[in-house]
């Protein structure tokens, strides 16, 4: 440094105005990068995190169950016939009285789809039992449920898929109820479905279930638990459960 140089107060005013416009600024820069890492660092990473599923159903009623129609005052409906009066049969002498027709008589019964013999309403009894099976495994050609293809391996570009049955084979109705898939995506990941609708003894319904970002490799492990949360009682708990596997080539 310059010996001869010397602050004068006007210098050191400025030298000092510099170092607090300078502290200033780098606080601002510290809290402003704090808050892009809040708001912006944790999005991107549960994008890259997460496994997306596809799921589609579809109900299939059981055939036991008939169909009853019980006809109500509003869905009635009067055919007249002429005037609505009658003429009484006339007799030499005499003159025709008018007479008021009688009403009907109501009638219900209950007639079963398809043209078959009267069904029995049907009594339900004891407790359900939900069974889950599997009919076929494979991948999405799309990301659509629809897009199914049956297969024993998935190609690299593909979304692994299942499809399975869920069926009540009990004797009462189950109520809602919930399934689990534990499926093999490059991180741990466990898929919770919403509350599934309730099934009469004999219905059913087939999903099709599949996945993005899976594990490469042979033999990879696929489980199904239907009523995952045990919110139904059931005859038996024993078949709510099933596991296979797959094989997800890489590049």
């Amino acid at each position: 440094m310059n010996p001869n140089f010397q602050l004068t107060p006007a210098r050191q005013a400025v030298v000092n105005g510099l170092a607090i416009v300078g502290f200033i600024a780098l606080v601002a820069a510290g809290i402003a990068l704090a808050v892009y890492a809040t708001r912006f660092v944790p999005t991107v990473v549960n994008r890259i995190g997460l496994a997306a599923v596809y799921l589609g159903s579809a109900f299939n009623p059981s055939p036991d169950n008939g169909l009853s129609v019980v006809p109500t005052p509003s869905a009635t409906s009067t055919i007249s016939f002429g005037n609505g009066t009658t003429t009484a049969p006339t007799t030499s002498g005499t003159k025709p009285v008018a007479t008021t027709p009688a009403p009907g008589v109501k009638t219900a019964g209950t007639y079963p789809i398809g043209g078959a013999a009267a069904a029995s309403p049907v009594s339900f009894y004891g407790l359900p039992d939900l069974m889950v099976t599997v009919s076929a495994i494979g991948y999405l050609d799309t990301s659509s449920a629809d897009s199914f293809i049956a297969s024993a391996t998935v190609p690299d570009d593909k979304r692994p898929a299942v499809r399975f049955i869920v069926k009540n084979i009990g004797t009462n109705v189950s109520g809602t109820w919930r399934f689990e898939a534990s499926i093999p995506t490059r991180g741990t990941f466990d898929y919770d479905s919403p509350l599934q609708q309730s099934l009469a003894p004999g219905d059913s319904i087939d999903y099709t279930l599949g996945f993005d970002r899976a594990r490469e490799g042979t033999d990879q492990p696929i489980t199904l638990t239907v009523d995952s949360d045990t919110r139904v009682t059931e005859s038996n708990e024993n078949n709510n459960t099933i596991s296979l596997k797959i094989t997800v080539l890489g590049d």
